[in-house]
């Protein structure tokens, strides 16, 4: 069952905030960030989200994606050695999914579009071009149902100015607004995760 999106999600959730949570007074950083899910997380250490509003929110994060994965199977690789953009010449829907590291992308799509972008890849130089055993095609196109059904349960959640800056995923950039978090966790189900950059700024 931890295999399923819906299953995965608030599990991860609930061992990131442990530490934070078990830390109590102690835990006092300048800054938070999380890794996909892991916002969600981050949002909670830093005070601008209950617990119990974070785990809402993900347990309809986590069902909205299930749905979108049946409706519409797909895949994600991971590329070594190669930050050359190629997927946009790929037919079908494959995209950028996460900027991990320097040398290290995610991409996301179709199945068939995801492995026609791993052939290009490897031919343009890629070290190795790695199929994820994944549940979707999380951070792409394919995710929009799920996004556009997040937004409503994201919209009524009550979001507070975090104690720190949260750099999200979206724009790799610091937010304490809460209006502008908000529309960057809607956002964030169809964008790549910018993780690259926003440990970099």
């Amino acid at each position: 069952d931890l295999k399923q999106t819906n299953v995965t999600q608030p599990a991860i959730f609930l061992h990131s905030v442990i530490k934070a949570k078990t830390m109590g007074d102690a835990f006092k950083p300048d800054m938070v960030a999380g890794h996909s899910l892991g916002e969600f997380s981050a949002l909670v250490a830093a005070g601008a989200m209950e617990f119990s509003d974070g785990l809402k929110l993900v347990a309809a994060r986590a069902n909205a994606m299930q749905k979108a994965c049946e409706a519409q199977p797909g895949t994600m690789a991971a590329i070594l050695g190669l930050e050359e953009e190629i997927c946009a010449s790929i037919p079908g829907s494959v995209v950028p999914a996460n900027y991990n590291c320097p040398g290290q992308l995610v991409i996301s799509g179709t199945v068939e579009a995801v492995n026609a972008a791993c052939e290009a890849l490897k031919a343009a130089g890629a070290k190795r071009a790695l199929l994820l055993p994944v549940g979707g095609a999380f951070h792409s196109p394919l995710m929009e149902p799920a996004r556009a059904e997040l937004a409503t349960a994201i919209a009524y959640t009550p979001i507070v100015d975090p104690r720190c800056p949260v750099f999200q995923n979206v724009d790799a950039t610091g937010r304490k607004d809460p209006a502008r978090i908000k529309a960057n966790l809607i956002a964030q189900l169809t964008a790549p995760v910018r993780w690259t950059q926003s440990m970099r700024n």
